[in-house]
């Protein structure tokens, strides 16, 4: 009786980087590199990649992840007022950079002044190959300025300033800004408090602007007694709510730029004895873990921070494999957003 015949193909354990290097035509220098994301020309890392599917090989992991972490290191700089973004920020930047075999370096500068930013970015230039900037810090033009005069790929988080040498990653917050206040319309809200972001930020800005198209579209003015200011934190949300629920005319309903800003709002009524959302109806931004620790849960605009995470270290690590050759083309790229409809809005109460 004939012997099976052996199957032709090999098992994956067997093929070797010589195999592939020999099959794309490169050295296995350079396989290593493709593998481990190192920087090669596009052409060179399609060849390597079809003769790793074609031989089926399977790379050594933990030595792959660790030649990875030395070529690859890149910095998120922070100094962010709210504690629920940054933690989901940084959960989504953690669980790519696991998975990308990436170096994060997370670096803290507390309201440093700009000549100190300066300073503090030229020193942070000679350890990393790419720099995340999440707000506020992704507006800050002495931080940004010098990162880019020293060759560092920087990609801004939340920032709709396309320029000054780095691409951004971001959400239409006009029109997440106006879609929320058309929702607040919808169930009969015409009198409608804004709590506004950081001033110096383009993504606060330009909510607010959404918010007015909607309420004049709807044939209704914006009162500025019915606008504060906040900072994105709970303590400046909790000063905004008071100013808005002591009004003469108070609004029945209040849109804060963040969640942590609407969960103040939500514990000044409660204080004040009003009902959310019977007497009181608020809504934030984010869909932050705030949204859902408060009572009752927050509707609110998602800004998916997780995909913006991952869109934010693929622009970066596309930049730093061109680094030396032609720069790419700035990138302004947009995530979509989705209103989340939760418990803290009702129809306006009956005047009496």
């Amino acid at each position: 009786m004939d012997k099976p015949k052996k199957s032709v193909r090999r098992k994956t354990s067997g093929v070797t980087i010589d195999e592939v290097a020999a099959r794309a035509g490169v050295s296995p220098m350079t396989v290593s590199r493709v593998i481990n994301q190192g920087k090669v020309r596009d052409t060179t890392r399609e060849r390597v990649m079809d003769a790793v599917r074609e031989l089926g090989y399977t790379p050594n992991l933990a030595a792959s992840t660790l030649a990875a972490a030395q070529h690859i290191r890149v910095a998120l700089i922070y100094t962010n007022p709210s504690g629920a973004y940054l933690r989901e920020l940084l959960v989504g930047l953690l669980r790519v950079a696991s998975n990308a075999a990436i170096q994060l370096v997370i670096d803290y500068w507390d309201t440093l002044e700009p000549a100190a930013e300066r300073k503090a970015a030229r020193a942070l230039s000679g350890r990393v190959d790419g720099v995340i900037l999440p707000p506020p810090l992704c507006e800050s033009r002495a931080a940004v300025s010098e990162l880019v005069k020293a060759g560092i790929p920087v990609i801004a988080i939340a920032s709709g300033r396309l320029g000054d040498g780095i691409s951004c990653v971001r959400i239409d917050d006009f029109h997440a800004g106006r879609e929320m206040a058309e929702h607040l319309i919808q169930h009969g809200h015409t009198r409608i408090g804004f709590i506004c972001g950081r001033h110096d930020l383009s993504a606060s800005a330009r909510r607010y602007e959404g918010f007015v198209t909607a309420l004049h579209e709807a044939g209704l003015e914006v009162e500025s007694g019915l606008v504060q200011h906040g900072d994105y934190t709970y303590r400046s949300g909790l000063d905004a709510a008071e100013k808005l629920l002591s009004h003469p005319s108070p609004p029945t309903a209040v849109f804060a730029s963040n969640d942590d800003m609407a969960a103040a709002v939500i514990s000044v009524a409660h204080r004040r004895g009003l009902d959310v959302p019977r007497d009181l109806s608020v809504v934030g931004f984010d869909d932050s873990s705030a949204a859902t620790t408060v009572w009752p849960e927050l509707t609110t605009v998602q800004q998916p921070i997780g995909a913006m995470a991952d869109a934010a270290l693929e622009l970066l690590l596309r930049s730093i494999r061109h680094k030396g050759e032609a720069p790419l083309a700035l990138t302004d790229h947009l995530v979509p957003h989705r209103l989340v409809v939760r418990d803290s809005v009702a129809k306006p109460p009956k005047r009496r």
